[in-house]
């Protein structure tokens, strides 16, 4: 009797083990066939009746996810809306990157609920659920944040990985000059290059995109603990020295009439300051957006500073920020 019940259990072992694998091959080959998903950076489609969408529920939802985006002096919204009824969430809808279901009724409650890559890949679908009015409201103000950051997170994985498909630059100078490996697209090309400063340019239409690399001694940025005082004063000190203009004694500063916002933020295993603002040329009417990290190196007291500007007067600017920053975040120190 013994001997047949370890047998059992042997075979049953081995069922649970093919099982498994069938599952597996099942589930990858499932996740291997999704199409690819669809849309444009930053792009957000919300499946929503029109009722919701012209009443306080959609100003709710207009209110978050299409707020200006930080540094931008001319308004852009954080994502581009798109609003569908659910009976036109076809195919095509379907495979769009970014997707909140936004549903009010009475056997629904509140809720927030994320799945990845439902439809396609890859793939953001949030469902926020909710009784009545106030409830889907307070839901958007509790969940928003959230969302955000993912699609963010997320545009510019794709971003990265639509770098790398264009080929990357070399990096053995940034590597031995300022023990860092950075990811950046062949298009840009060196503007200036010394032992301490790197600066990077790319041509687009109407303007360029730009890249700056260069570190300074750890009280630069922490003097007195005037942080955003003293990054504006380190920004203008540099590009007195490196950013000129076309016409004599024009170099960029960061602009006095719009203040900078600053950003405590953690950038892989180290401590950073994330800078957004606008710069401008000065004696000249060139300006711009830039994103400035300083990145704090204990290991050398320093801090290692990695800026993205943006010179594009008649273009939008939301997604070459993002461009950028995916650029500056793929940054690993080794």
């Amino acid at each position: 009797m013994t001997l047949y019940i370890k047998r059992i259990t042997k075979v049953q072992q081995r069922v649970a083990v093919v099982l498994l694998i069938c599952c597996t091959f099942f589930s990858c080959k499932e996740d291997s066939l999704k199409r690819p998903s669809e849309g444009q950076v930053n792009e957000v489609n919300i499946i929503i009746s029109d009722v919701l969408w012209n009443g306080s529920v959609g100003d709710s939802l207009r209110k978050k996810f299409a707020s200006p985006v930080e540094g931008l002096v001319q308004e852009e919204p954080i994502f581009t809306l798109n609003q569908f009824h659910e009976q036109t969430f076809d195919v095509d809808i379907k495979r769009g990157r970014n997707v909140i279901f936004v549903e009010k009724g009475a056997g629904k409650s509140l809720d927030y609920q994320y799945k990845k890559d439902a439809y396609s890949k890859p793939q953001n679908i949030f469902y926020i659920t909710g009784k009545n009015t106030a409830e889907l409201q307070k839901a958007i103000q509790m969940y928003s944040d959230d969302v955000i950051r993912t699609i963010h997170q997320s545009e510019m994985a794709i971003c990265q990985k639509q770098n790398i498909e264009t080929g990357l630059r070399d990096s053995t100078y940034i590597k031995n000059n300022f023990g860092l490996s950075l990811k950046i697209p062949v298009t840009y090309r060196t503007a200036i290059k010394t032992q301490n400063f790197l600066w990077l340019k790319k041509e687009i239409q109407g303007g360029n995109t730009s890249l700056l690399l260069y570190r300074v001694p750890v009280e630069t940025v922490e003097k007195n603990r005037d942080l955003v005082n003293n990054i504006v004063h380190m920004r203008d000190s540099v590009g007195g020295l490196y950013i000129h203009g076309r016409i004599a004694d024009t170099y960029m500063i960061t602009e006095q009439s719009y203040a900078p916002s600053l950003f405590m933020t953690g950038f892989k295993d180290h401590h950073a300051l994330e800078t957004r603002g606008n710069w401008e040329m000065k004696n000249d009417f060139m300006n711009g957006p830039f994103i400035n990290f300083c990145i704090r190196d204990t290991k050398n007291n320093c801090y290692l500073v990695i800026e993205g500007f943006i010179y594009s007067p008649s273009s939008p600017k939301r997604d070459l920020l993002l461009e950028l920053e995916a650029i500056i975040r793929s940054a690993k120190f080794i």
